[in-house]
């Protein structure tokens, strides 16, 4: 537990100044300001809109950018973790260290993931936060009027959890291969035919897929064929989840096995 403990702190600063650790931190606040700025300055378009399609209007595009957004994150995220050892050339030593492989590998690929969850946290804060502040400085605008807190964090929780499957795949390509072009140019072009698949019905096997398909996970709830504009619910145990998982625990696995017996350069 102790190597590992040192593994995810000597993570931490050997990737603060690269763009995997700065990208989690400045996208949601890049986006997040962007968005506040747009719906103040068009505030006035925006008064007479209910609490419910107010917030909705605000989300709904920010949500719908990082379903697309998130592969191509993931993949420089994961890219970024490993090519610190691959520019130095450190693996050897690395691995030549009195910390097991086992402490090495993990607290690489759960640094990997909690960059990803740190960036989706920022996302659900900011958003929320900068919402309920446009409401005290455009009094006008009916953001207090609904809250979607709840079902926000949901839907940022299933974009994290819809990530794993591929963040596994990337990891370990980023992993095994030292150079640029292989893991990103396959990540880049997976991520492109995940978003053509999406809607395909058979898109859930394909985890390139998934953010797209988490985002779509929230509806409108109903009752009787009657619409209830009100409320929302997120599907969060859906198959595509299943498949992410199921797909991320085994090629964590076997990525360790992969490590464990062939020499990475």
């Amino acid at each position: 537990m102790k190597g590992f403990i040192l593994s995810l702190q000597s993570e931490f600063y050997k990737s603060r100044k690269t763009l995997g650790f700065w990208s989690a931190i400045i996208l949601p606040l890049a986006l997040c300001l962007l968005l506040f700025l747009l719906t103040y300055s068009t505030a006035a378009h925006l008064e007479n809109l209910s609490g419910e399609n107010l917030w909705l209007n605000y989300t709904g595009g920010l949500s719908g950018i990082m379903g697309f957004l998130l592969p191509f994150f993931v993949i420089m995220v994961a890219y970024s973790v490993n090519s610190v050892e691959h520019k130095a050339d450190t693996w050897k030593t690395l691995f030549s260290l009195p910390i097991s492989k086992w402490s090495v590998y993990t607290a690489k690929y759960l640094y990997a993931m909690l960059l990803v969850f740190i960036c989706l946290l920022l996302f659900l804060g900011l958003t929320i936060g900068s919402g309920n502040l446009l409401g005290v400085l455009k009094p006008n605008l009916k953001f207090s009027e609904y809250h979607m807190e709840g079902v926000l964090a949901r839907v940022y929780l299933k974009l994290f959890l819809s990530a794993i499957g591929l963040l596994s795949i990337q990891f370990l390509l980023s992993l095994v291969w030292s150079d640029f072009l292989k893991p990103m140019g396959i990540g880049f072009v997976c991520a492109i035919a995940g978003m053509i698949l999406s809607g395909w019905e058979y898109a859930y096997l394909f985890p390139y897929s998934h953010p797209i398909m988490a985002i779509r996970s929230m509806r409108p709830k109903s009752n009787n064929r009657v619409q209830i504009t009100h409320e929302f619910v997120v599907d969060m145990f859906t198959k595509d989840l299943y498949v992410g998982l199921a797909v991320g625990v085994v090629v964590f696995i076997a990525g360790y096995y992969i490590v464990q017996r062939k020499s990475v350069k």
